[in-house]
Protein backbone atom coordinates (compact mmCIF):
# COMPACT_ATOMS: atom_id res chain seq x y z
CA UNK A 1 0.00 0.00 0.00
CA UNK A 2 1.71 3.28 -1.35
CA UNK A 3 1.70 5.78 1.56
CA UNK A 4 0.68 9.56 1.23
CA UNK A 5 2.92 12.08 1.27
CA UNK A 6 1.89 15.49 2.83
CA UNK A 7 4.45 18.52 3.42
CA UNK A 8 4.58 20.88 6.24
CA UNK A 9 6.74 24.33 6.16
CA UNK A 10 9.72 24.15 8.33
CA UNK A 11 10.09 28.02 9.27
CA UNK A 12 13.97 27.42 10.47
CA UNK A 13 15.07 25.93 7.36
CA UNK A 14 12.56 28.14 5.00
CA UNK A 15 11.70 25.00 3.48
CA UNK A 16 8.32 22.46 3.03
CA UNK A 17 9.25 18.73 4.72
CA UNK A 18 7.77 16.06 3.36
CA UNK A 19 5.99 14.12 6.08
CA UNK A 20 5.04 10.50 5.57
CA UNK A 21 1.48 9.42 7.13
CA UNK A 22 1.48 5.61 7.01
CA UNK A 23 -2.11 3.56 7.95
CA UNK A 24 -1.44 3.24 11.44
CA UNK A 25 -1.52 7.01 12.01
CA UNK A 26 -4.15 7.80 9.79
CA UNK A 27 -6.50 5.60 11.75
CA UNK A 28 -5.21 7.31 14.97
CA UNK A 29 -6.33 10.42 13.34
CA UNK A 30 -9.53 8.92 12.26
CA UNK A 31 -10.42 7.77 15.50
CA UNK A 32 -9.40 11.01 17.32
CA UNK A 33 -11.67 12.83 14.60
CA UNK A 34 -14.63 10.76 15.13
CA UNK A 35 -14.40 10.35 19.20
CA UNK A 36 -14.19 14.70 19.12
CA UNK A 37 -17.43 14.83 16.98
CA UNK A 38 -18.80 12.61 19.33
CA UNK A 39 -17.73 14.70 22.03
CA UNK A 40 -19.04 17.71 20.53
CA UNK A 41 -22.66 16.22 19.46
CA UNK A 42 -23.15 15.33 23.35
CA UNK A 43 -21.82 18.66 24.27
CA UNK A 44 -23.93 20.23 21.64
CA UNK A 45 -27.37 17.97 22.64
CA UNK A 46 -26.80 18.58 26.14
CA UNK A 47 -26.53 22.56 25.54
CA UNK A 48 -30.12 22.26 23.49
CA UNK A 49 -32.07 20.22 26.51
CA UNK A 50 -30.98 22.42 28.85
CA UNK A 51 -32.14 25.33 27.05
CA UNK A 52 -34.37 23.86 23.94
CA UNK A 53 -36.62 21.17 25.54
CA UNK A 54 -38.04 19.16 23.11
CA UNK A 55 -41.90 18.91 22.77
CA UNK A 56 -42.78 16.02 24.38
CA UNK A 57 -40.62 17.35 27.66
CA UNK A 58 -42.05 20.72 27.32
CA UNK A 59 -45.60 18.79 27.16
CA UNK A 60 -44.43 16.70 30.44
CA UNK A 61 -43.84 19.70 32.23
CA UNK A 62 -46.45 21.81 31.59
CA UNK A 63 -48.93 18.56 32.37
CA UNK A 64 -47.12 18.38 35.70
CA UNK A 65 -47.37 22.19 36.39
CA UNK A 66 -51.06 21.71 35.58
CA UNK A 67 -51.48 18.73 38.41
CA UNK A 68 -49.34 20.56 40.75
CA UNK A 69 -52.31 23.56 40.44
CA UNK A 70 -55.30 21.21 40.56
CA UNK A 71 -53.81 19.34 43.33
CA UNK A 72 -53.22 22.73 45.42
CA UNK A 73 -57.11 23.82 44.46
CA UNK A 74 -57.94 20.22 45.61
CA UNK A 75 -56.31 20.71 49.02
CA UNK A 76 -57.74 24.47 49.61
CA UNK A 77 -60.90 23.07 49.01
CA UNK A 78 -60.44 20.25 51.09
CA UNK A 79 -59.49 22.84 54.01
CA UNK A 80 -63.23 24.73 53.42
CA UNK A 81 -65.35 21.68 53.74
CA UNK A 82 -63.02 20.70 57.18
CA UNK A 83 -64.16 24.15 58.37
CA UNK A 84 -67.72 23.86 57.28
CA UNK A 85 -68.01 19.67 59.08
CA UNK A 86 -66.14 20.72 62.12
CA UNK A 87 -69.05 23.86 62.69
CA UNK A 88 -71.57 21.07 61.71
CA UNK A 89 -69.84 18.73 64.52
CA UNK A 90 -69.61 21.85 67.20
CA UNK A 91 -73.26 22.13 66.84
CA UNK A 92 -73.92 18.71 66.65
CA UNK A 93 -72.01 18.18 70.16
CA UNK A 94 -72.97 21.37 72.03
CA UNK A 95 -76.32 22.53 70.54
CA UNK A 96 -78.65 19.32 69.20
CA UNK A 97 -77.50 16.45 71.65
CA UNK A 98 -77.18 18.90 74.68
CA UNK A 99 -81.12 19.82 73.69
CA UNK A 100 -81.52 16.09 73.40
CA UNK A 101 -79.90 15.25 76.27
CA UNK A 102 -78.29 12.49 73.92
CA UNK A 103 -74.56 11.63 74.52
CA UNK A 104 -71.84 13.20 72.44
CA UNK A 105 -70.17 11.47 70.39
CA UNK A 106 -66.54 10.46 71.66
CA UNK A 107 -63.40 12.18 70.64
CA UNK A 108 -61.47 8.74 69.99
CA UNK A 109 -63.84 8.34 67.71
CA UNK A 110 -64.10 11.45 65.59
CA UNK A 111 -60.07 11.31 65.71
CA UNK A 112 -59.48 7.34 65.37
CA UNK A 113 -55.83 7.19 62.90
CA UNK A 114 -56.33 6.21 59.22
CA UNK A 115 -52.66 4.74 58.88
CA UNK A 116 -50.13 4.89 56.78
CA UNK A 117 -50.05 1.89 54.81
CA UNK A 118 -52.00 2.69 52.25
CA UNK A 119 -49.95 5.84 51.22
CA UNK A 120 -46.65 3.44 50.89
CA UNK A 121 -47.53 3.53 46.66
CA UNK A 122 -47.09 7.58 47.00
CA UNK A 123 -43.93 7.72 48.89
CA UNK A 124 -41.99 7.47 45.48
CA UNK A 125 -43.61 9.76 43.79
CA UNK A 126 -41.72 13.29 43.11
CA UNK A 127 -43.98 15.23 44.80
CA UNK A 128 -44.74 13.03 47.13
CA UNK A 129 -45.52 15.04 50.37
CA UNK A 130 -48.31 17.07 48.14
CA UNK A 131 -49.95 14.14 46.85
CA UNK A 132 -50.08 12.13 50.73
CA UNK A 133 -51.48 15.35 52.20
CA UNK A 134 -54.03 15.38 50.08
CA UNK A 135 -55.37 12.33 49.67
CA UNK A 136 -55.16 11.85 53.58
CA UNK A 137 -57.28 15.19 53.90
CA UNK A 138 -59.72 13.71 51.55
CA UNK A 139 -60.05 10.34 53.37
CA UNK A 140 -60.55 12.13 56.32
CA UNK A 141 -63.32 14.26 55.17
CA UNK A 142 -64.88 11.04 53.54
CA UNK A 143 -64.62 9.46 57.33
CA UNK A 144 -65.85 12.39 59.40
CA UNK A 145 -68.72 12.81 56.74
CA UNK A 146 -69.61 9.01 57.32
CA UNK A 147 -69.85 9.60 60.96
CA UNK A 148 -71.59 12.69 61.08
CA UNK A 149 -74.05 11.11 59.00
CA UNK A 150 -74.64 8.54 61.44
CA UNK A 151 -75.04 11.33 64.17
CA UNK A 152 -77.32 13.02 62.47
CA UNK A 153 -79.22 9.90 61.74
CA UNK A 154 -79.33 9.19 65.52
CA UNK A 155 -80.56 13.07 66.31
CA UNK A 156 -83.50 12.10 63.73
CA UNK A 157 -84.18 9.28 65.79
CA UNK A 158 -84.15 10.81 69.40
CA UNK A 159 -86.24 14.28 67.67
CA UNK A 160 -88.76 11.39 66.70
CA UNK A 161 -89.17 9.82 70.22
CA UNK A 162 -89.23 13.45 72.03
CA UNK A 163 -91.91 15.05 70.13
CA UNK A 164 -93.75 16.18 72.61
CA UNK A 165 -90.56 17.41 74.43
CA UNK A 166 -89.29 19.50 71.35
CA UNK A 167 -92.61 21.16 71.32
CA UNK A 168 -91.87 22.47 74.58
CA UNK A 169 -88.10 23.03 74.38
CA UNK A 170 -87.70 26.91 74.20
CA UNK A 171 -86.61 26.91 70.48
CA UNK A 172 -87.41 30.56 69.11
CA UNK A 173 -86.41 34.41 69.70
CA UNK A 174 -88.90 36.20 72.29
CA UNK A 175 -89.36 38.94 69.71
CA UNK A 176 -89.40 39.92 66.17
CA UNK A 177 -85.97 39.64 65.11
CA UNK A 178 -84.95 38.62 61.58
CA UNK A 179 -82.47 41.38 60.75
CA UNK A 180 -81.07 40.92 63.91
CA UNK A 181 -81.05 44.18 64.77
CA UNK A 182 -82.69 43.96 68.30
CA UNK A 183 -80.15 41.71 69.51
CA UNK A 184 -78.46 44.17 72.27
CA UNK A 185 -76.41 42.57 74.74
CA UNK A 186 -75.63 38.82 75.03
CA UNK A 187 -75.03 35.94 78.06
CA UNK A 188 -72.10 36.46 80.19
CA UNK A 189 -69.53 39.03 81.69
CA UNK A 190 -71.29 42.36 80.79
CA UNK A 191 -70.96 46.08 82.56
CA UNK A 192 -73.69 47.02 84.74
CA UNK A 193 -75.62 50.14 82.86
CA UNK A 194 -76.32 51.58 86.60
CA UNK A 195 -73.34 50.99 88.38
CA UNK A 196 -70.78 50.76 85.54
CA UNK A 197 -69.56 47.28 87.28
CA UNK A 198 -69.07 43.90 85.93
CA UNK A 199 -71.17 41.31 86.33
CA UNK A 200 -72.71 38.48 84.92
CA UNK A 201 -75.65 38.55 82.88
CA UNK A 202 -77.94 35.40 82.92
CA UNK A 203 -79.84 36.14 79.59
CA UNK A 204 -80.06 38.24 76.75
CA UNK A 205 -81.73 41.71 75.94
CA UNK A 206 -83.42 42.64 72.67
CA UNK A 207 -83.90 46.57 72.35
CA UNK A 208 -87.45 47.22 70.93
CA UNK A 209 -89.99 49.89 71.19
CA UNK A 210 -92.69 49.68 73.82
CA UNK A 211 -95.50 47.83 72.97
CA UNK A 212 -93.57 45.00 70.95
CA UNK A 213 -95.48 41.99 71.14
CA UNK A 214 -93.36 39.16 73.39
CA UNK A 215 -93.92 35.17 72.11
CA UNK A 216 -93.42 32.28 74.52
CA UNK A 217 -90.56 30.53 73.24
CA UNK A 218 -92.08 26.95 73.85
CA UNK A 219 -95.38 25.59 75.12
CA UNK A 220 -95.68 25.10 79.26
CA UNK A 221 -97.66 26.92 81.83
CA UNK A 222 -97.21 29.91 82.90
CA UNK A 223 -95.86 29.83 86.48
CA UNK A 224 -96.00 33.82 87.31
CA UNK A 225 -97.49 37.10 85.77
CA UNK A 226 -96.64 39.70 88.33
CA UNK A 227 -94.24 42.45 89.31
CA UNK A 228 -90.65 41.57 90.63
CA UNK A 229 -88.43 43.64 92.37
CA UNK A 230 -85.08 44.93 89.90
CA UNK A 231 -86.93 42.53 86.63
CA UNK A 232 -90.41 44.61 86.60
CA UNK A 233 -93.45 43.52 85.56
CA UNK A 234 -92.13 39.50 84.57
CA UNK A 235 -93.53 36.55 83.48
CA UNK A 236 -92.48 32.71 84.51
CA UNK A 237 -92.97 29.98 81.74
CA UNK A 238 -92.69 26.41 82.75
CA UNK A 239 -91.97 23.98 80.00
CA UNK A 240 -91.51 20.89 81.51
CA UNK A 241 -88.59 18.41 81.27
CA UNK A 242 -86.84 20.78 83.38
CA UNK A 243 -86.69 23.54 81.33
CA UNK A 244 -88.14 27.20 82.47
CA UNK A 245 -87.87 30.76 80.64
CA UNK A 246 -88.35 34.34 82.19
CA UNK A 247 -89.41 37.33 80.74
CA UNK A 248 -88.85 40.67 81.92
CA UNK A 249 -89.63 45.02 82.11
CA UNK A 250 -92.89 43.91 80.03
CA UNK A 251 -95.11 46.80 80.10
CA UNK A 252 -98.26 44.76 79.46
CA UNK A 253 -99.38 40.85 80.62
CA UNK A 254 -101.32 39.04 77.70
CA UNK A 255 -101.59 36.26 80.56
CA UNK A 256 -102.08 35.36 83.77
CA UNK A 257 -100.68 32.42 86.12
CA UNK A 258 -102.03 28.75 85.24
CA UNK A 259 -102.33 29.63 82.29
CA UNK A 260 -101.24 26.51 79.20
CA UNK A 261 -99.73 28.61 75.94
CA UNK A 262 -97.53 27.29 72.99
CA UNK A 263 -94.79 28.44 70.91
CA UNK A 264 -95.65 31.34 69.35
CA UNK A 265 -98.40 32.72 71.68
CA UNK A 266 -98.00 36.50 72.36
CA UNK A 267 -97.78 36.52 76.41
CA UNK A 268 -96.65 40.54 76.64
CA UNK A 269 -95.61 43.44 75.67
CA UNK A 270 -92.25 44.91 75.71
CA UNK A 271 -91.56 47.69 78.44
CA UNK A 272 -88.87 49.29 80.46
CA UNK A 273 -90.52 48.37 84.11
CA UNK A 274 -87.70 47.51 86.54
CA UNK A 275 -84.59 48.40 86.58
CA UNK A 276 -84.12 49.57 83.23
CA UNK A 277 -82.53 51.99 81.24
CA UNK A 278 -84.54 51.92 78.21
CA UNK A 279 -87.67 49.65 76.73
CA UNK A 280 -86.47 46.04 76.10
CA UNK A 281 -86.83 42.64 76.74
CA UNK A 282 -84.65 40.83 79.36
CA UNK A 283 -84.82 37.33 78.19
CA UNK A 284 -83.48 34.02 80.45
CA UNK A 285 -83.44 30.09 79.77
CA UNK A 286 -82.53 27.94 82.49
CA UNK A 287 -82.18 24.11 82.45
CA UNK A 288 -82.73 21.95 85.88
CA UNK A 289 -82.26 25.27 87.62
CA UNK A 290 -78.95 26.30 85.59
CA UNK A 291 -79.33 29.65 83.47
CA UNK A 292 -78.22 28.61 80.29
CA UNK A 293 -77.12 30.77 77.43
CA UNK A 294 -80.45 31.31 75.41
CA UNK A 295 -79.01 31.66 72.16
CA UNK A 296 -78.16 27.90 71.68
CA UNK A 297 -82.13 27.41 71.38
CA UNK A 298 -82.98 29.45 68.72
CA UNK A 299 -82.70 26.62 66.03
CA UNK A 300 -86.01 26.95 64.86
CA UNK A 301 -85.27 30.73 64.61
CA UNK A 302 -82.22 30.97 62.92
CA UNK A 303 -80.04 29.68 60.16
CA UNK A 304 -75.92 28.76 60.74
CA UNK A 305 -75.37 31.75 59.23
CA UNK A 306 -77.62 33.90 61.20
CA UNK A 307 -76.77 32.34 64.04
CA UNK A 308 -73.09 32.94 63.44
CA UNK A 309 -73.81 36.97 63.08
CA UNK A 310 -75.86 36.84 66.26
CA UNK A 311 -73.30 35.78 68.58
CA UNK A 312 -70.36 38.67 67.13
CA UNK A 313 -73.24 41.17 67.58
CA UNK A 314 -73.71 40.11 71.14
CA UNK A 315 -70.24 39.69 72.04
CA UNK A 316 -69.43 42.74 70.82
CA UNK A 317 -72.14 44.43 72.56
CA UNK A 318 -70.81 44.90 76.16
CA UNK A 319 -73.14 46.65 78.02
CA UNK A 320 -76.48 45.69 78.65
CA UNK A 321 -80.23 47.87 79.55
CA UNK A 322 -80.59 46.03 83.32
Amino acid sequence: MSKKRYYIYNSDTDTYEPVIINGYKRTLIIIKRFLSGILIGIGLFAIYMHYFKSPKVRQISQERELLMIKYDIVSKRLDEALVVLNDIRQRDDNLYRVILQGDPISQQTRKASLGLAKYEDMMNLQDADLAITTNKKMDYLRRQLYIQSNSLEEISQLCRTHEDKLKKIPAIQPVSNKDLKRTASGFGWRVDPVYQTRRFHQGMDFSAPKGTPVYVTGDGIVTKAGYEQGYGNIIYVDHGHGYTTRYAHLSKFKVKKGMKVTRGTEIGLVGNTGKSTGPHLHYEVHLNGKVMNPMHYYFLDLTPDEYEAMTQIADNNGLMFD
